[in-house]
């Protein structure tokens, strides 16, 4: 095996003979874009990953419901209202909100709502 020893004129000579406007063709442009984008997307994976990574899993603990039917003037607010004792009533309508999958405070009357007890 032979050695070469590289000096500054030698390693100027090389980096002369290098062009300085490198050209690429349409095949070294397809692999530079696909591996940017795989980049991008190993990049994106590791965060995507680290997001969720402090998130609780465990089961939260089963509540009791009742199960009330609408009477006629009946509103979410007057049942939450009734229902709510001494506790905050906005919470417990935005749970019965959430709970029901209602769309807005309107209920219609016969309709059948789950209200979580406290």
């Amino acid at each position: 095996m032979s050695t070469m020893t590289l000096n500054q004129s030698s390693v100027n000579q090389l980096l002369q003979t290098v062009p300085s406007g490198i050209q690429l063709n349409r095949r070294g442009r397809l692999a530079r874009t696909f591996v940017v984008l795989s980049l991008a997307i190993v990049l994106g994976s590791v965060v995507s990953a680290k997001a969720g990574a402090g998130t609780d899993t465990a089961p939260q603990p089963g509540s009791s419901f009742i199960t009330v039917t609408v009477a006629p003037g009946d509103t979410v607010w007057s049942l939450a209202n009734r229902l709510a004792g001494s506790g905050d009533v906005r919470s417990l309508v935005s749970e019965i909100i959430s709970i029901n999958s209602l769309a807005s405070v309107d209920v219609a009357t016969g309709q059948k709502l789950r209200i979580p007890l406290k």
